[in-house]
């Protein structure tokens, strides 16, 4: 499912299926609110090609820390346009913690709102994003080397069973 995700967006936006293009084009669509991971594009660019691996790393994480970014400056839009402020536990613990929360960023399901409540609550704006980039580079690095890990013969076995 998540493959023919990306191959019908990569077809979509006619980029090349395995390069650094790629990579930024689905870091940065995956960072905002629509549902599309980036580590499978990651992991297959540089699987493909290893001497890839620090300029693939830097551009997910540059490609996913401005999607975030893009989060971050819808919250602080719809902050100024509604009216009323809810105050809940979510906005009471990232108003304490401040902009070290986007440290969380990188986290599935629940990183990309973070970034949009941390707009929402207008923390620091630069301390916010290199936070998220930190996060999000630990990610990249920590999923990738576990990934490169697994035996081809695993990821050739998987690819027999989806083809």
């Amino acid at each position: 499912m998540i493959a023919s995700t990306i191959a019908w967006l990569l077809h979509l936006l006619a980029a090349p299926e395995v390069g650094l293009t790629s990579v930024f084009i689905i870091s940065f669509i995956s960072a905002t609110l629509l549902p599309l991971g980036s580590e499978p594009a990651v992991f297959a660019v540089i699987k493909a090609n290893a001497a890839l691996f620090w300029p693939v790393i830097a551009v997910a994480t540059v490609g996913n820390t401005l999607g975030g970014a893009v989060d971050y400056w819808m919250g602080y839009r719809a902050k100024q346009a509604f009216a009323r402020e809810r105050d809940t536990r979510w906005f009471r613990w990232l108003a304490r913690y401040g902009a070290k929360t986007m440290l969380l960023a990188w986290l599935p399901g629940i990183g990309d709102p973070l970034c949009t409540l941390a707009g929402w609550l207008k923390l620091p704006f630069w301390p916010s994003i290199a936070y998220m980039a930190l996060g999000k580079l630990a990610r990249y690095l920590s999923m990738t080397v576990l990934l490169l890990h697994v035996p081809d013969g695993v990821w050739r076995g998987i690819a027999h069973m989806l083809g």
